[in-house]
């Protein structure tokens, strides 16, 4: 019987092409195993999910797709609180046909370990009961792990909203973590987001094993403490792999021209003189946010490449799904477009992440703090500017600025606007000052030391000799 591993990804663009990677990399270095991913069509926006997959099939036929039947939701999907609260519920009744996907491959296969992400912590008791090995794959940081694993702890220590406490929490392995910069699904514990995230870090320690897209000496400090045991206090830490930093070798999305019209724009530009400015997938911005990021561009005197997604959308049967593409003449300030056109480009809901950050034009990039964005800038060697959105983008923060010591923050009024006032300070810092040298100087030291990492006999690749031995010893 050949060895199969299944891979269970959430049904996020992100999440689908970290796990995606992975499966890459183990075919690139144990081309006897198989792989199989078990994908879900959602009633809301993931991004481009469904050219990615075909683009993948295609060059890489040797990772087979089985996508399972459509769950119907219990109630509209305008009605839930949050793309979390949606995402959690969908996943749960979607257990069944996790089942029979097992079942079924499991008749002709040796399953080897099914790897889920940690939004599909429903389907760990799914492999209990086939006797499958569930692994984690976590594909935020190492520091947002041993948070997750702490979660609990701290869930215990505490019966205040953290979103009420103002206090500082000591989590092992973290620097100092303030209470309003805990990740937003947890900042209210009455919440339904809270209650599914308490389930999932509670779960999480009871895996085989987690597996983690980063690379120790980017976040060796939390990495210890969960090797050490410190973050889960009820038993016992399941091990932990290291294996990345995993970066996506195939776009997803499926116009070819948008890339070759951004590269050819780069190649005009004088190297590391230009600020890439994108939000990620899900990543949208009010009319009047827009505005404020244009005039502080435009006053920064920087070149820049930016992403602009339309707002979002103001009738409630259309959320959580995709946004048209933006009209920028009405979303923009009178004639910015015609004043920066010699030194900016604006680019409509898209640009080709991986190939922009590593122009040689590109000095850098203002994100929104995902952790694939991350793992690419760092890979790429680009300074940061964090703005985080959504999700644990305000946690992912503090760890860029105070711990890793690759970006530089940017801070909301009270009002949770960012000032056009703000944006131009920080890219002008970033691409001017002392600090922002400091900081690429910082980036570049991590871009060797990930390259170092996914080297023959590099930490990454040592972890996923360890992990790939355990699955065929059991």
């Amino acid at each position: 019987m050949e060895s199969v591993l299944v891979l269970y990804p959430s049904p996020g663009m992100g999440h689908l092409i970290a796990m995606v990677e992975l499966g890459k990399l183990i075919l690139k270095h144990y081309p006897s195993i198989s792989i199989t991913i078990l994908t879900i069509t959602p009633p809301f926006d993931t991004g481009a999910t469904a050219s990615y997959i075909s683009g993948v099939s295609s060059t890489t036929p040797s990772i087979t797709f089985r996508h399972l039947p459509t769950t119907p939701l219990p109630r509209p999907r305008s009605s839930y609180s949050s793309f979390e609260a949606l995402t959690s519920e969908l996943l749960t009744l979607n257990n069944p046909n996790v089942h029979h996907a097992l079942r079924s491959i499991s008749l002709n296969s040796n399953v080897l370990a099914f790897v889920i992400d940690f939004f599909c912590t429903p389907a760990l008791g799914v492999a209990k009961e086939l006797n499958i090995p569930a692994y984690y794959f976590f594909t935020s940081s190492g520091t947002g792990l041993a948070l997750f694993l702490y979660f609990p702890t701290l869930h215990r220590k505490t019966t205040q909203r953290f979103r009420d406490a103002n206090t500082i929490h000591e989590v092992p392995g973290l620097p100092p973590l303030p209470s309003a910069d805990m990740p937003g699904p947890l900042l209210d514990r009455t919440s339904k987001e809270y209650e599914s995230f308490l389930y999932y870090a509670t779960h999480i320690s009871k895996s085989a094993g987690i597996i983690v897209n980063t690379f120790e000496s980017l976040e060796s400090e939390a990495v210890k403490a969960i090797d050490d045991g410190l973050c889960v206090t009820d038993g016992p830490t399941p091990p932990v792999f290291c294996i990345g930093p995993l970066i996506a070798t195939q776009g997803g999305h499926g116009g070819g021209g948008e890339k070759e019209y951004c590269l050819k724009w780069l190649n005009s530009q004088p190297k590391r003189s230009v600020v890439f400015l994108s939000f990620g997938s899900l990543g949208v911005f009010s009319e009047a946010q827009l505005k404020e990021i244009a005039v502080g561009l435009e006053k920064s005197g920087q070149r820049f490449l930016w992403v602009v997604r339309s707002p979002p959308s103001k009738d409630k049967s259309r959320r959580f799904l995709a946004p048209s593409d933006p009209d920028l003449d009405s979303l923009l300030p009178d004639g910015f477009l015609d004043r920066t056109k010699d030194r900016g480009l604006v680019v409509k809901s898209w640009a080709p992440q991986v190939a922009v950050l590593n122009h040689s034009s590109v000095g850098g990039f203002v994100t929104h703090s995902g952790w694939n964005s991350v793992l690419e800038a760092v890979s790429s060697g680009v300074p940061m500017v964090a703005w985080p959105l959504y999700a644990e983008q305000r946690f992912n923060k503090v760890m860029l600025v105070e711990e890793m010591k690759v970006a530089l923050p940017l801070e909301e009024s009270k009002s949770g606007l960012v000032t056009a006032t703000e944006i131009e300070k920080r890219v002008r810092e970033l691409m001017e000052t002392e600090k922002g040298f400091n900081i690429r100087n910082q980036v570049k030291a991590m871009k060797e030391e990930a390259k170092a990492a996914m080297s023959d006999r590099g930490s990454s690749l040592v972890a996923l000799d360890k992990l790939i031995k355990s699955w065929r010893q059991k």
